[in-house]
Parts: structure tokens; sequence; C-alpha cells
């Protein structure tokens, strides 16, 4: 009998509208693993602070996609991604995707999933390094909704594959479509985090900082994501033959100087200051173009870049739903069977 696939990406508003974007915004910041304080101080911060300062701006933001893509680039390419998939792999498993936040909703497609009555569920968060505030706040999700059912199927759930053979060749192959060896260097922009969330996964009372998770994954660090991500950088990396003076890995997307370093905006600075002027940019955080890449990285940055006095300043697409992305996902599942 074939087997439910649900794939899980973080979501998006319904609207580039006001109203959208705040109800967006407010079940996403009001998960406690991504801020991670108590509930009436994290009432009061979300709901009086945060998204009235960031509502308007979000929302321009969230326009500017619309206005180039007609929707959310990151649904529609989850959306392409699971049609696909169950077009090339659908004798062996049937592809279901759902948002963390927003629609199409976790609960509504276990509904379905449930309502089909499959012997076994495998759940796949499209976060490729672990963090708390993305894969384990989506499995914590799927649990609660689960723990309801009245039959059990066999449940697997693909909690991280960062270090992915497949997953790896196709940044690789991503990146092979530029001229990379021409750039003064390639810079590996991932999403950043508090740094006591990554200090949370270390139970051995250590700290991020006494694991040199720069140089990658080792016996106390495995789940954390800063050395994950940089575990994929350096695969990247190896794969393209880089030398160590042509990359760097970076954080983007801080709130505060407590986030994970080095941060992206200030490597720019750094950049532009010895010389590199045309950069290549890539962000394995991301298996689907969003607001992340496509307007951060892709707009706000390079304008600033080239503004310091920069001449390229160019974003490597994500996965989204390319055909080796597609076999990547089939060979990760099969991978953990």
């Amino acid at each position: 009998m074939k087997k439910a696939v649900l794939l899980i990406n973080l979501g998006s508003p319904d609207m580039p509208k006001i109203f959208s974007v705040w109800r967006y915004l407010r079940q996403f910041l009001m998960d406690p693993r991504v801020i991670d304080i108590p509930y009436i101080i994290r009432i009061i911060l979300v709901n009086l602070i945060i998204i009235p300062k960031r509502v308007s701006n979000s929302t321009n933001e969230y326009k500017k996609m619309w206005t180039k893509y007609g929707e959310s680039p990151l649904i529609k390419n989850t959306k392409e991604l699971a049609y696909s998939l169950n077009n090339k792999y659908n004798s062996k498993y049937d592809f279901y995707f759902a948002m963390r936040y927003q629609n199409p909703s976790i609960e509504s497609v276990l509904s379905e999933i449930y309502n089909h009555n499959y012997k076994e569920l495998i759940i796949l968060p499209l976060y490729p390094q672990y963090a708390s505030a993305s894969t384990g706040s989506t499995i914590e999700y799927c649990n609660k909704i689960i723990s309801k059912w009245w039959n059990f199927p066999k449940i697997k759930i693909i909690s991280q594959f960062y270090n992915n053979h497949s997953f790896i060749d196709c940044f690789v192959e991503n990146v092979k479509k530029f001229d990379y060896n021409s750039y003064d260097k390639i810079l590996f922009s991932y999403h950043g985090l508090p740094e006591r969330h990554v200090d949370k996964t270390y139970t051995n009372n250590t700290l991020c900082a006494d694991n040199e998770c720069e140089k990658g994954i080792n016996l106390n660090n495995s789940f954390c994501y800063k050395a994950q991500c940089y575990e994929t950088t350096n695969l990247i990396a190896d794969k393209l033959s880089l030398n160590d003076n042509q990359f760097i890995t970076t954080f983007q997307s801080r709130l505060d100087d407590k986030w994970i370093k080095p941060f992206t905006d200030e490597i720019m600075d750094d950049l532009i200051k010895s010389n590199d002027l045309k950069i290549l940019v890539l962000s394995p955080a991301f298996v689907s173009d969003c607001l992340e890449t496509l307007i951060e990285i892709g707009e706000t940055y390079q304008e600033e870049f080239k503004k310091m006095g920069g001449k390229e300043f160019t974003l490597v697409p994500s996965l989204n739903h390319s055909n080796k992305w597609v076999d990547s996902i089939y060979s990760i599942i099969e991978s953990n069977e």
C-alpha cells in the first residue's frame, strides 16, 4: 500500500494586505518556540510592539512579491514540488503539502490524510538544518494534532537533511549555472537565530561557543543549527572545489545583537573594505525562494551593497521545484526508510 508523505514549509500571508500579514505574523510570533519567553510577556511584545512596528513594512515587501509572481513564491513552489512528486513517484507515495503558519493548514491536510486511512505517514519539514523554531515547532504541532486521532498509523519524521548528498548536489548544480570562480567571494547567507536558541540544544552543559561549530558537526553539536549551517557550507564548497578564501558563512534577518554571528550585513561592509566587489550569494537554509531570499537578499542587500561601492551582488536561486530537487526529495525519503 502507498504511504503518505507530508511536506511542510513555513508559510505565508494569504494576501499582501495589512490584516492578512498581521494574522500571519501573530500566529508565527506567538509560537513559544519562535519567541521563547513567558506567555503574557510574549502577548504584549508581539501584539503591542513587534507587529505594529513591522506590519506596514512587511506588507509592502509581500506586495513586491505578489506584483512580480502573482502569489507567494514559497507556497507556489511548494505546491509545484508536491505536484511534480506525485506525477513521478505516485506508485509508492502520495505527497501532500501544508504550511506551519496559515494556509493550507497542517490541521486540514492531516485531516485529509487521516480520512484516507494510510498505514504509514512520513512527515518531512522542508528545513534542511534543524532548529527548534522551525523543525521543532512543526513536529510538535503535528504531534499535537495526531495525538487526538483514534487510529494511529506508523509515523516517521525526517527532522533534518542538511548533509544529505542529493540535497547538497542540488545547490551545487544551481551554483554551477554561474561562472562562480569569477566572483571575488561566495557568500553563504543563512537565516539567523538567537544565540540562546542554539545554546539550548546542548545537553552536556556546554554552549555553542564551546564547540567550534564553525568547523562543522562533531559529537556534541549534532542538533546545533549553527554547526549544521557550517557543515552544509563546507559540503557545498568541497563539491565546488573552493578554497577557504573563496567563501564565507553568515547569518541574516537578525532582530538584535544577541543572534548568531557573523551578520550578513556587517560582512558586506567588510567585503567592500577588502575590495571584494563581486559577490555570489546563496542561502541553503531555504529550499524555496521566499521573502528572505528574493527581497531581503535579492533586492535590499543588493541595493545596499551597490550603494557601499560594490559592483555585483547576485543571488543563486533556491531549489524550488526543479527536477533535481524532486528526485532529491525522493532520495531523502528513501534513505530514511
